[in-house]
């Protein structure tokens, strides 16, 4: 297997692919097999999460609420749709040059509905959309955080994630031990519309790693006008909320505390940050300062 992973860091290299990880079947046999990979490729041994970050200048026009379009496409269309998805397939067939089959998946939303039935009796109805969140849990790459948002240590927030499944077994990633969230808050009190809980939590656990969510009324996320994006995917399915002021305001909590790897020389929140309810109204976040947590930050 050397030379396999010599093939695969060489093709991280050449694709440009930010974030890689690797977990074994075992760790997915608690997913029905709905949402379990393995479903799709059941002689599988390994899972392969590869990430693209979602560059912080994008969320710039957001930020100030004077563009949206490119962060849609340069941090969510595009990105999967193009960049992550050519990386992805450069993996794959780094992979199969050496003899391994991989299966390339796109995140689609793993709440989308079955679209067929079962071919014969035992298997799930078509098609099987593998929980990404999981996955991406399950191969060391991240935590959950507080607002439900997988959180990594290289970028936080800012990535999104494209799936390999192959025959290949492969070392296995560790588990990431740390935590970066902290459970401040920030993203619930950001909240104009009040679709973080403050005081409900839920506790999740994925492969002995437990994380603290809050309960989340996603239907309230739908009609946010904070940065909330439709599932481009699915009209049902939880909306993107990469740019919304409740995650924008985390990523401003991760860095004011130093612990993601993707530094930067200035603030990104350099004035109080915009919010407008339901109806469109301004409002005022109680997380909007852009002075820095002092407690947190020891600055």
């Amino acid at each position: 297997m050397n030379q396999l992973m010599k093939k695969i860091e060489e093709a991280v290299k050449r694709e440009g692919i930010d974030l890689i990880g690797f977990a074994p079947k075992s760790r997915f046999e608690c997913l029905e097999a709905r949402v379990n990979p393995f479903s799709i490729f059941p002689e599988g041994k390994t899972v392969i999460m590869l990430g693209k970050r979602v560059c912080r200048g994008s969320l710039r026009g957001v930020e100030e609420g004077t563009n949206f379009g490119d962060y849609s496409k340069f941090g969510r269309g595009w990105l999967e749709d193009e960049f992550l998805a050519l990386a992805c397939y450069g993996l794959v067939n780094a992979l199969e040059d050496e003899g391994w089959e991989a299966v390339p998946i796109f995140p689609n939303p793993s709440e989308m509905a079955p679209t067929g039935v079962p071919v014969v009796p035992g298997r799930p109805a078509p098609n099987v959309f593998p929980d990404f969140t999981y996955a991406a849990v399950a191969c060391g790459l991240c935590e959950i955080g507080y607002s439900g948002i997988p959180l990594s240590e290289k970028f936080g927030s800012r990535q999104r994630f494209h799936m390999i499944i192959t025959d290949a077994e492969l070392e296995p990633t560790p588990i990431l031990e740390r935590s970066l969230c902290d459970a401040c808050g920030r993203c619930a009190k950001a909240c104009p519309l009040g679709a973080i809980s403050e005081t409900e939590t839920e506790e999740i656990e994925i492969c002995g790693k437990k994380m603290t969510v809050a309960k989340i009324d996603y239907s309230k996320c739908k009609s946010c006008k904070n940065g909330a994006l439709p599932n481009r995917l699915s009209a049902s399915a939880k909306p993107d909320r990469i740019a919304a002021l409740c995650n924008r305001s985390c990523m401003c909590h991760l860095e004011e505390k130093e612990v993601i790897e993707n530094k930067f020389e200035n603030a990104f929140r350099k004035r109080d940050a915009w919010a407008l309810d339901t109806y469109g109204n301004y409002v005022k976040p109680e997380a909007s300062q852009t002075k820095p947590d002092s407690v947190q930050s020891g600055k």
